[in-house]
């Protein structure tokens, strides 16, 4: 087992080097988390701007669930589409369990609870300043989704920001339906728990290291996005 100092040069070098390996594994977890979030904001940013603008029986009980979802715990979602799509699972004849699409189905459901209940605050927020105006101009509550999605797009893109983190650093829902197979199912999450396991340091750290960057690039992109809205409304 190498030691740490020259773990982490090797790391560097198969990064500066652009292994093979590390490209493919960067390269299917980023497919996977973008897709994962470009389906669930199609379905969650309607779906909290719809929770924002109509009242209804149950509503508030709905509000709670999907607040209490976005600490919904990985494996529990990883569990659950296990079951929904082994073979004795409703869904199992498509045969997608360890494959990337069981991947990106596992992170939609860890990630459109976030985007759909932080959505549901922005509008709201958003809904009551302008409530009286859109009134006004005869603006019926479907028509002012767009409107108010639109105006809100600086904090979405934030929210969005968030939701991509969430996905890209999951690892128990992808390692319980993507089975962690190497060149199909591999990402750098549970590459990185795989390779540390297996006395591989460099790889692991290589990992690591390129995860932390994008974590890091993902914040800074959220804090530049937060500065342009502020100075926006300033």
């Amino acid at each position: 087992m190498p030691d740490e100092p020259n773990a982490f040069q090797t790391a560097l070098a198969l990064i500066l080097g652009r292994d093979p390996d590390l490209i493919g594994i960067v390269a299917l977890s980023l497919q996977v988390s973008l897709s994962a979030v470009l389906i669930a904001a199609l379905i969650a940013l309607p779906l909290g701007a719809a929770l924002a603008l109509w009242r209804f029986p149950g509503r508030g009980a709905v509000v709670v669930m999907l607040n209490a979802l976005m600490g919904l715990p990985p494996v529990v979602a990883g569990l659950a589409v296990y079951l929904l799509l082994s073979r004795a699972g409703p869904l199992g004849e498509f045969g997608l369990l360890f494959t990337p699409g069981a991947m990106v189905i596992a992170q939609v459901i860890l990630v459109l609870p976030i985007i759909a209940a932080l959505t549901r605050q922005q509008v709201e927020e958003l809904h009551d300043d302008y409530r009286e105006q859109l009134a006004s101009l005869g603006v019926s509550r479907l028509r002012r989704i767009p409107t108010l999605l639109w105006d809100a797009r600086f904090g979405l893109t934030t929210v969005m920001l968030a939701g991509f983190g969430r996905a890209s650093a999951e690892v128990g829902a992808v390692m319980i339906v993507g089975g962690n197979i190497d060149g199909v199912t591999r990402v750098m999450t549970t590459a990185i728990v795989l390779e540390t396991g297996k006395g591989n340091l460099p790889l692991a750290l290589g990992l690591g290291i390129v995860l932390l960057g994008l974590v890091a690039l993902v914040n800074a992109a959220a804090h530049l996005v937060g500065e342009t809205a502020r100075r926006r409304v300033g």
